[in-house]
């Protein structure tokens, strides 16, 4: 692949949907985080966050980085592995009982 074909490739990825395995929205792609020595892409950064798995705070700053290796697939929309649905610690109450299967 030529290096021509290489910017085009990664501005295509901002403006995509980020959902998890799961099929959870996780936020958009604003902004991409580059190794340039290595030229790889090394993180996303979202924004208009899923309010349910990131807590005030992180919705405060505007957005998070997660790392690219979490991504699974990227097509018309951006499939991350469903980790990023385990980042928000349940408060107090708001805890599930889990059932034995």
């Amino acid at each position: 692949m030529g290096m021509e074909n290489l910017p085009q490739e990664i501005t295509a990825l901002v403006g995509r949907e980020v959902y998890s395995k799961n099929g959870v929205f996780v936020g958009e792609v604003e902004d991409l985080r580059l190794e340039l020595d290595r030229k790889e892409v090394t993180g996303l950064a979202l924004h208009q966050l899923n309010t349910e798995l990131f807590d005030e705070d992180v919705n405060a700053a505007r957005g998070v980085i997660i790392p690219y290796r979490w991504v699974q697939a990227v097509g018309d929309v951006i499939i991350v592995n469903d980790i990023v649905e385990r980042l928000r610690q349940p408060e107090a109450g708001d805890e599930e009982e889990e059932v034995p299967a």
